[in-house]
């Protein structure tokens, strides 16, 4: 008689250990957190200044947040593999150029989009062909296509500059028009926050990028394919820069050679501070687009509140390190926690 052993779950059906759903827990308290200091932030803004929560208010309140929102969605997927994307600025600029450009000369808005997303998605794919298959650090590969992307797009450009006048009217109106207060941009950066974080909880594809940030190596053992998966993430960061490109586009109408300069900081910012841990495998894209909603009100709460705009760079920097430390407190605290359940449980 023969035996057959019960085929083995795969690695990303296994159900969640206690420990895993502790820190789920401790880090879906840390956006409710992040939410309740923005509604705070808001309401105490409206209180000082009652001309804040205008409809044209919440609309540049939204406007300023979309692009944002959309390149920290795409970075926080490559930093749950514990992995990071320092080009993200330099993307953006080329792909919006790219898209100006070809919309100067008379071509198709939608063509233009997927123009500036196809743009993302091939130095997206470098990227991660770098620190895929290269073995590269992600830091150093991406610190290095920072400046070969930015060179190009200062050759490229030059000293030309795409104004809004020279593009379509149609494509112009669609970055300030909208449903009431809610901007068409803010619409389609919450259209892909959403797929997004649907497609991390409920795909195996997805759960596998939380499996290889908390531990690259059990996860190739596990039989995750990690370059596979590295890869496919900064593909999708890629195409998320090359999208908020096009929208950039949209919604200002000037590009030129130093757009998107110093971007990725404020895009890292923005993710760690919506409580995606740098080392990966927690966090969530609600999280980081939390984290880009607050540093771009603190932009507008201070001009409302009379406060000058020097103070926003400090304070930004205060939220990084005070982000930072409560991921560090979290972590020694869930790690204690972990201990003593162990230590009962025998």
């Amino acid at each position: 008689m023969t035996v057959t052993a019960p085929p083995e779950a795969p690695a990303a059906d296994v159900p969640k250990s206690s420990g895993t759903r502790l820190v789920d827990r401790v880090f879906r308290m840390r956006e409710l957190a992040i939410l309740a200091v923005l509604l705070v932030m808001i309401v105490v803004t409206q209180l000082g200044n009652s001309e804040f929560l205008t409809e044209q208010g919440i609309k540049d309140l939204l406007l300023n947040a979309t692009i944002l929102v959309l390149v920290a969605t795409g970075q926080a997927v490559v930093v749950l593999t514990r992995n990071v994307d320092l080009s993200v600025g330099s993307v953006l600029g080329i792909s919006a150029f790219a898209a100006g450009l070809y919309l100067q000369d008379g071509g198709n808005p939608v063509v233009a989009v997927l123009l500036a997303v196809l743009l993302g998605v091939g130095f997206g794919l470098l990227n991660g062909l770098l620190v895929s298959l290269g073995q590269v650090p992600a830091l150093v590969v991406t610190l290095g296509t920072l400046y070969i992307v930015r060179g190009i797009d200062s050759i490229w450009v030059g000293s030309r500059q795409i104004v809004a006048s020279a593009l379509p009217d149609s494509f112009v109106d669609f970055g300030s028009g909208g449903i009431s207060a809610v901007p068409w941009p803010a619409l389609i950066a919450l259209a892909v926050l959403v797929a997004t974080a649907y497609f991390l909880k409920h795909y195996g594809s997805g759960r596998e990028l939380y499996a290889l940030g908390s531990n690259p190596e059990a996860a190739r053992l596990a039989g995750i394919p990690v370059r596979r998966r590295i890869l496919a993430a900064y593909t999708f960061c890629g195409a998320l820069a090359g999208l908020a490109g096009a929208l950039y586009l949209a919604r200002f109408g000037n590009v030129d050679s130093g757009t998107g300069s110093g971007y990725e900081l404020t895009v890292v910012s923005a993710v760690v501070v919506g409580g995606v841990v740098f080392t990966g495998g927690s966090g969530s894209v609600y999280g980081a687009a939390l984290g880009a909603l607050l540093l771009t009100s603190v932009n507008s709460v201070l001009p409302a509140l009379g406060v000058s705009s020097v103070w926003v760079l400090a304070i930004n920097g205060i939220l990084l390190i005070l982000a930072i430390a409560v991921d560090r407190i979290v972590a020694l605290r869930v790690a204690n926690a972990l201990k003593k359940r162990n230590a009962r449980h025998g």
